[in-house]
């Protein structure tokens, strides 16, 4: 599958220090509790919100931010869900950044609008699940909803240009 992405690591100036901390303690939980896709997410996550103008994060607690960037992405991924792995209820998750599960419903739900994510949203769904996720692949052409899978390669090199899938599947 030739995949491509168009996440950005890059920070603005006058953010680098906000970023290396809240990706140190996203990285930690992670490592400790998730894995290393959502920490690569996270980082994504948190570099964008970097670049937003203005930025959500200027005010508050870099902890509760972290906190809700993990909710946000949890929430795309179905962390709670007891059948996925890893799996954490959100309640647990706030509980390990020491704030209010309500707050950390309400600081996702920021970080969630800040960068666009719905539910069933490609850009962030880990990247072991893309794959089999069936919504990640669903688009309208002319005028029917088809999988785009099944497109010819130069359809959805658009597609993926259009943001509309991931990334381009081999034709089996």
């Amino acid at each position: 599958m030739a995949k491509t992405t168009s996440k950005s690591a890059k920070i603005p100036s006058g953010w680098e220090d906000y970023f290396v901390n809240s990706t140190r303690m996203t990285d930690r939980f992670c490592e400790e509790h998730l894995n290393r896709e959502y920490a690569d997410l996270a980082r994504h996550a948190v570099a964008a919100l970097c670049r937003k103008r203005p930025s959500p994060l200027s005010s508050g607690n870099p902890q509760t931010w972290a906190c809700a960037v993990l909710y946000a992405l949890g929430q795309v991924n179905f962390l709670s869900d007891k059948s996925q792995k890893p799996y954490m209820a959100m309640a647990e998750l706030c509980g390990h950044f020491g704030i209010a599960p309500s707050t950390g419903s309400n600081k996702a739900k920021l970080v969630r609008d800040a960068l666009g994510i719905r539910q069933f949203d490609h850009k962030w769904t880990l990247p072991s699940r893309l794959a089999d996720s069936p919504t990640a692949w669903l688009i309208q052409w002319n005028g029917l909803i088809v999988d785009a899978r099944q497109l010819p390669p130069a359809l959805q090199e658009i597609a993926v240009q259009k943001g509309l899938i991931p990334y381009v599947c081999e034709q089996k």
